[in-house]
């Protein structure tokens, strides 16, 4: 480790020695069916969110927590698996996973690990720099990483208590936890999309943007990527790099996307403040935001467009699509393009029930369209979808009393974005969306309690002073 680098972290444990108040502990352990401690906290997943949750939650004094993540450690998150751009979208002096701890931004990591003066010249952050600040974020503050180790079902326990099975080198066991937190990023609550005009493709001929694809296999290949957000752009990019002899980007829209929503509502306002609004102005604000989807940086345009291989269409939806002797042929309103491999890089449903973790309440869980009827003007299928959750990000039910357990699963990623904004997969909302979450979790652990809480302060004797019998007038000691 760099010199600078262990200064930094002496100046860390300082920083947060110094606003340790108050030191009191205040859960008390509770023991699972299998008589072992139960976790006050699982967090399934290690990324930046989970990672930031979770020094939100020590920095609360609940430090009985545990993150578990199915990637192997630094492999968290998609930095350095799918996401496919140089450098992160986000401009430098976003904080986030610090939550306001100066020594614990991206900038003070950078200067103790490249110089004051690379910061500087710094224009955007290289990705894999990233993923190297967030290893060293929790290894710094400590925090308890199971990696390997994935979520297979959550059930209910006794004891107000949940049981939730996991996976870890081919054995099984069962983590119980008072609370569950699900900060699974893009994933966790649905599928990638593949158009259905693709779904009769072979799967050798068609990915994802999330999935394993091996580029140097689409060397003079010609491939075609569906959508226009800046993960396709990213894709496209790396397939020309990659050497592809032809490749053509297909925007549904009749122009493209420029704008990006997400710099407009960076501000404290709207970050803190729109899961306070209720239902018709949430609405209203995400709706407008999601349909205009992810625009994309002058960089991320000018990757491909250097290319004169790369063909950018634009009101070109795919309407059918047909394998034929010489590959996979697309139509589209302009005419047909062929190509030999398709990317879909058309974002993720909602689809509680393919996912095997949430089976057992997945009918029950509530989502916009139970809770709230737009104008037909406002309607959108798509993300009456999304999950409908409490103001504490935990899930609600569709059907009152059928599943109350689930009032302790708290969800922190893409699907959460209807109900509180960019929070569960954007670094500009965790300064404000992490702090919502940790208060939302540590209210319903002291409402739990309440009971144990009372007595003790009925029970609490413990004086402050020792005082004399009063002297009488004239009497000396």
């Amino acid at each position: 480790m760099s010199d600078g680098l262990t200064t930094l972290e002496t100046n860390v444990r300082a920083d947060l020695a110094k606003i340790a108040h108050p030191h009191a502990a205040w859960l008390e352990p509770k023991t699972g069916p299998d008589d072992r401690p139960a976790l006050d906290v699982l967090i399934v997943g290690a990324g930046q969110s989970g990672i930031t949750i979770g020094f939100g939650l020590m920095r609360s004094r609940v430090s009985n927590i545990l993150l578990i993540d199915k990637s192997e450690e630094g492999k968290e998150g998609p930095w350095l698996t799918y996401a496919r751009m140089p450098t992160l979208r986000s401009p430098k002096d976003y904080t986030g996973p610090d939550l306001d701890i100066p020594s614990l931004t991206y900038q003070s990591w950078h200067e103790a690990r490249f110089g004051k003066e690379s910061w500087q010249q710094l224009g955007l952050i290289e990705r894999c720099h990233w993923a190297e600040y967030l290893l060293w974020l929790r290894r710094t503050i400590g925090l308890p990483v199971r990696n390997n180790c994935e979520l297979l079902e959550i059930v209910p326990a006794s004891d107000g208590l949940l049981a939730a099975r996991v996976k870890r080198a081919g054995e099984i066991e069962t983590l119980y936890a008072r609370k569950i937190v699900l900060a699974t990023g893009q994933e966790g609550m649905g599928d990638w999309m593949v158009p259905e005009q693709l779904a009769h493709l072979p799967a050798s001929s068609v990915a994802t943007v999330a999935d394993d694809i091996d580029f140097h296999k689409l060397r003079g290949k010609r491939v075609a990527v569906i959508g226009a957000g800046a993960s396709a752009f990213d894709n496209a990019a790396t397939a020309l790099e990659a050497g592809a002899a032809e490749v053509h980007l297909l925007c549904r829209r009749s122009q493209i996307q420029v704008i990006q929503p997400y710099r407009w509502l960076t501000f404290r306002g709207f970050l803190r403040h729109l899961s306070d609004l209720d239902d018709a102005w949430r609405w209203r604000f995400m709706r407008a935001i999601l349909e205009m989807r992810e625009g994309f940086p002058q960089p991320t345009y000018d990757r491909c467009a250097r290319y004169v291989n790369f063909t950018l269409h634009e009101g070109a939806p795919v309407e059918t699509a047909r394998e034929t002797d010489k590959g996979i042929e697309l139509q589209t309103p302009h005419g047909a393009i062929a190509t030999d491999f398709v990317i879909c890089g058309t974002g993720i449903d909602m689809n509680f029930s393919s996912r095997g973790e949430l089976s057992a309440f997945a009918a029950n869980i509530a989502t916009w369209a139970d809770r709230y009827q737009p104008p037909e003007s406002e309607r959108n299928d798509r993300l009456g979808r999304f999950p409908y959750l409490a103001d504490d990000y935990a899930f609600t039910e569709r059907v009152a009393g059928e599943t109350p357990w689930i009032s302790d699963i708290h969800l922190f990623a893409i699907a959460s974005t209807m109900s509180f904004g960019p929070s569960g997969s954007s670094i500009n909302a965790m300064t404000t969306a992490v702090p919502k979450l940790v208060n939302g979790l540590t209210r319903g652990l002291f409402r739990a309690d309440v009971e144990r809480h009372w007595a003790s302060l009925c029970a609490y004797d413990v004086p402050q002073a020792v005082t004399r019998p009063a002297r009488k007038m004239g009497e000396t000691r």
